[in-house]
């Protein structure tokens, strides 16, 4: 059934492509040359999680914040400040987060080219300008979006400036993607409609209880079923 729509916000990471699995495989990483007896995988993850959730607080998001915590997390585990060479070791960890890999989702590409055939596409991500350049570059999705915005944080006001400047009807307007706490919940704060797409290995950061039954919030199981709605 289709959705009363004039426009398309969408998520970038782990919506439009896999990016946490490539930080879960170096946090795996990190964990295991780490652990010890005393100190297992669990309890260092969790240390990670409260060095994270400060350094994205001060310093905002990216490669470059995530090798910070991984530094940070080593020097509170160790005692000690790192090593030359346990920084390197550190930043072999977080290749692939450096190099901003990201790993395709099915059906991503051609929802897009139908959808955007239907109404004007705006992407909204939060992070590293560079970073998520590079990321949407490689992915091949830019053409799709009529406009593309990178912030350091989405909150409710993120939406409604960002409607007020492409001059959309936030009644008809909906945010696309995988976070409760970034995509979700304020873009209903800022009264537009949202569509949840679920992903596992969503960063633990952005988790938030969700009312599904709550107006214009639609849940989808997997990107193409976009095209049931819109």
């Amino acid at each position: 059934m289709s959705s009363p729509c004039s426009a398309l916000l969408f998520d970038a990471d782990d919506t439009l492509w896999e990016c946490n699995v490539v930080f879960e495989r170096a946090i795996d990483d990190f964990c295991g040359w780490q652990e010890r007896p005393g100190l297992d995988a669990a309890a260092i993850r969790r240390l990670l999680g409260e060095v994270e959730r400060a350094n994205s607080a001060r310093y905002g998001y990216g490669a470059a914040v995530f090798l910070r915590s991984l530094g940070d997390c080593l020097e509170r585990i160790q005692g000690r400040a790192a090593t030359p060479g346990e920084r390197e070791h550190l930043r072999r960890l977080a290749e692939a987060v450096l190099d901003c890999r990201i790993e395709s989702i099915p059906e991503v590409s051609e929802t897009l080219e139908a959808l955007g055939q239907r109404y004007p596409l705006v992407l909204v991500t939060k992070g590293d300008t560079d970073d998520q350049w590079h990321k949407l570059d490689a992915s091949g999705l830019r053409p799709h979006f009529h406009a593309v915005h990178v912030v350091p944080e989405k909150e409710a006001g993120t939406y409604t400036r960002i409607v007020e400047r492409h001059e959309l009807d936030p009644a008809t307007t909906w945010m696309v993607g995988n976070s409760p706490s970034s995509d979700i919940l304020p873009a209903l704060a800022a009264g537009l409609g949202a569509v949840y797409v679920p992903n596992d290995n969503t960063w633990v950061l952005e988790h938030a209880e969700l009312d599904l039954a709550v107006d214009r919030l639609l849940t989808v199981e997997r990107f193409g079923r976009l095209l049931d709605h819109f």
